[in-house]
């Protein structure tokens, strides 16, 4: 597995794929952010990416289905993430204008622009309002690299 599952990096941030398991992996990402195949590499390898642009990443395993994190690439300092209550919180935003973007794992960027919304803070502010995301948007799986299914594992490995 991949630890964290979520990232969140400023844009030019160099980050790891170390492989501690006793079997090759291959991990790669063909999404918005930073498209890239690392290829087979063994036990005690480690490869690294730098997420050079703004964007989310979806990182797999093409060997393991099961393997999926996220690095979200940010040009911000702003962000936060929900916690088990769906509350977050941002420290030291100043009085001004801002653009709250929201982000759910695997959904359609299209379903998300519409929690897009600009609030406007003043001196004492407290809090950017509240948003629900509908559960029919949520997605159900992913593909390998290749854009079919997995093949079903067969082991011992």
């Amino acid at each position: 597995m991949f630890m964290p599952h979520v990232l969140v990096v400023p844009v030019g941030t160099s980050v790891s794929f170390p492989n501690a398991d006793p079997f090759f992996h291959n991990v790669f990402s063909l999404y918005n952010g930073k498209r890239f195949d690392l290829g087979l590499y063994e036990k005690g390898s480690n490869r690294q990416v730098v997420f050079s642009r703004e964007g989310v990443s979806y990182i797999f395993c093409n060997i393991h289905s099961e393997m999926s994190a996220v690095v979200i690439a940010l040009r911000t300092p702003w962000w936060a993430q929900a916690d088990d209550n769906g509350l977050l919180k941002i420290d030291n935003l100043q009085p001004g204008d801002y653009e709250v973007h929201l982000w759910v794992e695997g959904v359609d960027s299209r379903h998300l622009d519409r929690w897009t919304h600009r609030v406007h803070l003043t001196d004492g502010s407290q809090s950017v309002g509240s948003l629900t995301v509908d559960p029919t948007v949520l997605p159900s799986g992913h593909t390998n690299k290749f854009g079919g299914p997995y093949l079903p594992e067969v082991g011992p490995y």
